[in-house]
């Protein structure tokens, strides 16, 4: 299994290469050459296996200069019990809404609360096994740009794993004060927490310009450096989380929610597309996945781009309650883009090149009508969200985030625009304690709200005797290490000042 960049077809590299550069040296993103199908007996397989074992089949496909050993011992330590509180990783809550039955697939039961974990926890160990089959003797700088979980996430992950230094920036006012306070509160000899003056895409931004400036890399490289990446443009960041859909339906086709090779919906809350896109990477490995539902709040670019063919960052930019979906340019949009041209690189490239120049590219009728064969595009504003946590909560005293609330509302809406009722899986991405505030309003209303970020957490638990995540509660009593600030186009002297490589 070799790969290629979305816009160098010719610069061709191994899975630990693909993981250990994270970003290729163009500035396309890295993408297998083919897909490993698998067929009704496959399946049948998977349907045996735990969590882990389906993860190890779905490795040992696409990581094929990886050893089964390796493997193996990734995904032992990555998905333990401990960890993530339980065997399955990722179980599915059953739930309910206006009388329709909800599938709600729960990925935040890890370390940070926050569906990062899935891949964020088995990352390092791909990483620095590939470091070592790649790159053997230097040092990993993981730069990653965040907009509230994969910072946290990434640092959990990266901390204190030896030749790995890591440094997150996120935007000052765009996360939420418990996202902020699990960063800078991080433990780890290895670790740097920066906030910028801007919003996400400006962090983004700054972070691909740091990866692709040569003459950055060659200091880098003069100290026994190398850059990589936590963020989702690294295919050991993208990898696992095709697993999670796989393993999702092997549990429904178990739990005897569906049969077995019946089709499934999927509706993913997304802003940088990565989690979507794992969904549809899996469909074409043969999982039967009949339409992608992608939901975003009032940031809705993309809702736009799959309704137009249009992509269009040129607009206002609003900071949401959901901020993990406060973005406007969708890395992991180009990936789709990439095969769905036919895997044209030239055509990615001119795509890309237009976005950063003039801020929107349109793409072909035959790719925008392939978009809406396939997916969906819906959004909805903070006061709808609040009114789905609402609801939900009340109707089936099932407690749901701001982002998986914009989820639950998008399929809402598809479901009532369509009619369509095919069985869907719905991407839960975070713990709603890690947005107290925001879900306190919605499901009492009437009640005066506590300052403190924690007196909130507290009263969310009195309120609806939902536990509160022992990596959450834990923080109370934590001093902040970290305070630096910033302005976005100063990011790279930053870094090099933090790696004292001036």
């Amino acid at each position: 299994m070799l790969y290629n960049s979305t816009q160098n077809a010719a610069e061709v590299v191994s899975a630990a290469q693909a993981i250990a550069q994270g970003i290729s040296k163009d500035g396309g993103l890295f993408v297998p050459q083919e897909f490993p199908h698998y067929d009704e007996a496959a399946f049948k397989a998977l349907l045996k296996e735990d969590y882990k074992g389906r993860a190890k089949k779905v490795f040992s496909d696409f990581l094929s200069d990886f050893t089964r050993e390796e493997i193996d011992d990734c995904v032992e330590k990555a998905y333990t019990a401990e960890k993530f509180g339980g065997e399955n990783p990722a179980p599915i809550a059953y739930t309910a809404l206006n009388g329709k039955s909800l599938n709600i697939l729960e990925l935040w039961h890890g370390p940070t609360c926050a569906f990062k974990d899935m891949a964020l926890q088995i990352l390092p160990h791909l990483l620095t096994k590939s470091l070592k089959k790649t790159n053997d003797g230097k040092d990993a700088v993981i730069l990653v740009a965040t907009s509230g979980d994969t910072g946290k996430a990434a640092l959990e992950g990266f901390k204190d794993v030896e030749h790995t230094k890591i440094l997150v920036f996120y935007p000052v006012n765009g996360v939420s004060p418990m996202q902020k306070h699990q960063m800078n509160t991080q433990e780890g000899s290895n670790v740097r927490v920066c906030a910028i003056k801007g919003n996400f895409d400006d962090a983004q931004t700054g972070v691909k310009k740091i990866f692709t400036t040569p003459a950055v890399a060659e200091k880098l490289a003069e100290n026994n450096m190398l850059f990589s990446s936590a963020n989702s443009i690294n295919w050991g960041r993208l990898l696992p989380q095709i697993v999670y859909y796989i393993s999702a339906y092997c549990d429904l086709v178990n739990d005897g929610k569906i049969a077995f090779g019946e089709e499934i919906n999927v509706v993913v809350p997304t802003g940088n597309f990565g989690n979507i896109l794992a969904s549809y990477y899996a469909s074409l490995m043969g999982l039967p996945i009949k339409k992608f539902i992608c939901a975003s709040n009032s940031n809705n670019v993309l809702t736009d781009f799959i309704n137009t063919g249009v992509y269009d960052k040129n607009r206002h930019f609003f900071t949401t309650i959901s901020p993990s979906m406060d973005i406007l340019v969708s890395s992991n949009l180009e990936r789709l883009l990439y095969k769905l041209s036919g895997n044209s690189d030239a055509t990615t490239k001119e795509w890309m090149t237009a976005l950063k120049t003039e801020g929107k590219y349109e793409v072909s009728d035959d790719v925008k009508a392939f978009m809406q064969e396939k997916f969906f595009g819906g959004f909805c504003d903070d006061g709808a969200t609040q009114s789905t946590i609402r609801a939900l909560f009340k109707e089936s005293h099932y407690l749901a985030d701001t982002h998986t609330a914009v989820a639950v509302n998008v399929y809402e809406q598809y479901v009532a625009k369509t009619g369509d009722v095919t069985p869907a899986i719905i991407a839960s991405t975070a713990s709603p304690y890690k947005f107290s505030h925001s879900v306190l309003e919605a499901v009492a209303p009437s009640e005066a709200l506590p300052e403190n970020e924690f007196d909130m957490v507290d009263m969310l638990h009195e309120l609806t005797d939902m536990p509160v995540p022992a990596p959450l509660a834990g923080l109370k009593d934590k001093a902040a290490r970290f305070s630096d600030v910033t302005a976005a186009d100063e990011m790279q002297d930053y870094v090099l000042k933090a790696l004292s490589i001036e």
